[in-house]
């Protein structure tokens, strides 16, 4: 039998449940789950809603959860039990749980320290139930640790967005001084702008929304491009020489993926992160012509993660953030899919 450090008598939760894909979530209360070995249960501060989640709840992907399940990857909270054999956070410890709930730990993967792409990984939200409650059951090997300071419902938004656009601008392999185009100055995008900035790189931001670039150049874009009014390949060119070391797609569309192919400066790094519906169709002759590295990135490592959060807890990165309750989880991911969240929206905890 498990020993439960802890724990409290069984009380009641709420939680947003999707029991058939393409409509609403479900609102629904639950006995509070107790831990088992190697689990810990965090009583949810803050849980971001991430696009993932939109995808999520409508089967949009190959590989689709098991229903009924609770969607939600960016969940800030405060460890309440723990299962036995936990040894890696405290009781009363602030944690996130990211999008990678585990890994198998022993893979060539894992063990090159790629975690991200180990063949049994779970997924929190997904594969695990996740944030879209008041409580969740965790994997304590992988959750992030929050640094001291910074507010859960800023640190929210980090553990997805803010890690994956940071390990995308890592895999450029841009350097402090050299270029880089961030496509995409939204929920990601915006983060990307002030990681980049942090990391010592010159950036370019592309759009489409002159709101949205305002706000890039706010953030400290050195350079910015309407995609609609001008053309943006000619442009980034003429305005970096020659195109961008590296270029960070995040926007979910096929146009800016072929257009940041045409940004990338010869032998740089074109870095894919935004996911939309469709094939790519890379533009050979151009990628092979000019020795053009094309790379998919997935979220990040726990050392990313690490990383990531440190930049927000020095005050040089903050997401830009909305602020609704649970009972609004059906109308935020309406205008998820409607394009109409301009950063990020989190979702508050009593």
């Amino acid at each position: 039998m498990s020993t439960i450090t802890g724990a409290t008598a069984p009380v009641q939760m709420q939680a947003a449940v999707v029991e058939a894909f393409g409509e609403k979530l479900v609102f629904k209360d639950f006995d509070v789950p107790t831990p088992g070995p190697n689990q810990i249960l965090i009583k949810t501060e803050a849980c971001g809603v991430c696009h993932t989640d939109v995808h999520a709840a409508k089967g949009d992907w190959p590989a689709k959860p098991a229903l009924p399940f609770i969607p939600g990857h960016e969940a800030i909270g405060i460890v309440v039990a723990m299962g036995e054999s936990v040894t890696s956070v405290k009781m009363g410890e602030r944690v996130g749980v990211p999008w990678l709930y585990s890994a198998c730990g022993h893979c060539e993967y894992c063990l090159s320290a790629w975690e991200t792409v180990c063949p049994e990984a779970q997924f929190s939200g997904y594969t695990h139930n996740g944030g879209f409650a008041s409580h969740i059951i965790a994997n304590p090997d992988y959750v992030a640790h929050i640094p001291a300071g910074l507010h859960p419902t800023e640190a929210a938004p980090l553990i997805c967005a803010g890690v994956t656009t940071y390990k995308g601008i890592k895999e450029t392999k841009a350097r402090p001084g050299q270029w880089v185009v961030i496509s995409g100055c939204g929920g990601l995008g915006h983060l990307g702008i002030q990681y980049a900035k942090a990391m010592g790189l010159k950036v370019c931001a592309v759009d489409i929304d002159n709101t949205k670039l305002a706000h890039a150049k706010r953030l400290g874009a050195d350079f910015i491009v309407n995609a609609k009014e001008v053309d943006p390949v000619k442009t980034v060119k003429a305005a970096t020489g020659g195109g961008a070391h590296g270029v960070l797609i995040t926007a979910p569309s096929l146009p800016a993926f072929n257009q940041g192919i045409g940004m990338t400066r010869k032998r740089g790094t074109c870095v894919l992160v935004g996911l939309p519906p469709g094939e790519f169709p890379t533009p050979l002759f151009d990628v092979v012509s000019n020795c053009i590295s094309i790379v998919g990135s997935f979220v990040g490592t726990r050392q990313d993660l690490a990383e990531c959060l440190a930049f927000a807890a020095d005050g040089k990165v903050k997401a830009d953030i909305e602020l609704q309750p649970l009972s609004a989880i059906n109308e935020v991911l309406a205008r998820l899919e409607a394009g109409d969240v301009p950063s990020r929206v989190v979702i508050e905890f009593p």
